[in-house]
């Protein structure tokens, strides 16, 4: 098995960014991997106290289909994220400033218009992920199993619609399924696989067109009896990622 694609989505909701490597640290996830999210007024999100919280309280696709027509990019050596709305309007700021921040929030609130609830905060929390789990973990996504369902659903389902960190070949389909409990070499790290990667309504959503045209988590349950594609792991000792790495399942 190899590493053929990386990812990391520095933006909660926002787009995906393709990476060549990645160095990913024992209980850690990919490095800017959901640092950042726009919280809605009412979620309760105290930066001080930074608790996990369910999805729907930040700006995210399961809620907000128009997210996929933002394109952001972020630069870790200057922190800052630029963010291009459909019509072409932009901004960029530092996300890691107080007056950074108020900006992107106000730029993201406008976009989102009467989907917003109370007065947005955009956050970034130094340590924190926010990610769906409440654990910091990496998903890991069988490209074998995707292209098993997209012939069984008779239709085109792009990879950008499950947002994951690592899509891997050389398994047969569905294996990965196999594996909860047990310990992978990927690159230089060592994951420990936990769960199945529960998919939800954000799968509707074409990362092209920002309109719901499918829905992949009814298509799962009908075909498979399940509604999970791909697995989320634990990094149970650091090390080195890169495309066209080899994955490796370790011996119990």
């Amino acid at each position: 098995m190899r590493i053929e694609y990386l990812y990391r989505y520095p933006v909660k909701g926002l787009t995906a960014e393709a990476l060549e490597q990645a160095d990913v640290e024992t209980g850690g996830a990919i490095p800017w991997d959901r640092a950042f999210a726009l919280a809605h007024g009412d979620s309760g999100f105290d930066p001080a106290n930074p608790a996990w919280l369910p999805k729907w309280n930040f700006f995210c696709q399961m809620k907000h289909a128009r997210a996929a027509l933002l394109f952001s990019v972020f630069d870790p050596g200057s922190r800052m994220l630029r963010i291009r709305a459909p019509d072409g309007s932009t901004i960029e700021a530092n996300a890691m400033t107080p007056d950074g921040q108020v900006r992107l929030a106000a730029f993201l609130a406008d976009y989102m218009g009467e989907e917003a609830r109370g007065q947005p905060r955009f956050h970034h929390v130094p340590g924190h992920v926010f990610a769906d789990q409440k654990t910091k973990v990496i998903s890991l996504n069988n490209l074998a199993s995707l292209r098993d369902y997209e012939t069984k659903a008779g239709a085109r389902r792009h990879r950008r619609r499950f947002r994951a960190n690592v899509w891997f070949s050389g398994a047969r389909p569905w294996a990965e399924r196999d594996w909860i409990g047990r310990e992978l070499q990927i690159g230089g790290a060592v994951v420990r696989v936990i769960k199945g990667t529960t998919r939800c309504p954000a799968t509707e959503v074409n990362p092209d067109t920002g309109e719901r045209d499918a829905d992949p988590v009814a298509e799962l349950r009908s075909l498979y009896g399940h509604v999970d594609l791909g697995v989320h792991a634990e990094v149970t000792s650091g090390g080195h990622l890169a495309i066209g790495d080899a994955m490796e399942l370790l011996d119990p």
